[in-house]
C-alpha cells in the first residue's frame, strides 16, 4: 500500500499560512526568470533551499523550513 503525502490536517494551527508557500513560490519565478538557464552552484543551492521552504510549507512542516 502507497501513502501519499498529505497536509496534516489534524492541526491546522500548526500549518504555516498557505502566504509562506505563496512567498516561496514567488521566489523560484523570479530566480528562475532572473538567471535563465545558465546557473552558477550558489544559485543552484539557492533554488533547491526555496524548493525545500515551498514544499514545507505545502505539508505544514515548519521543522523543515527551520532546518533548511
Amino acid at each position: 500500500m502507497r501513502m501519499a503525502l498529505l497536509p496534516d490536517s489534524s492541526h491546522p494551527a500548526d500549518r504555516p499560512a498557505p502566504a509562506a508557500a505563496e512567498q516561496a513560490n514567488e521566489a523560484i519565478r523570479a530566480l528562475v526568470d532572473a538567471t535563465g538557464q545558465d546557473w552558477s552552484a550558489v544559485e543552484a543551492a539557492t533554488y533547491e533551499v526555496l524548493l525545500i521552504e515551498w514544499a514545507a510549507a505545502t505539508r505544514g512542516d515548519p521543522d523543515i523550513i527551520e532546518a533548511a
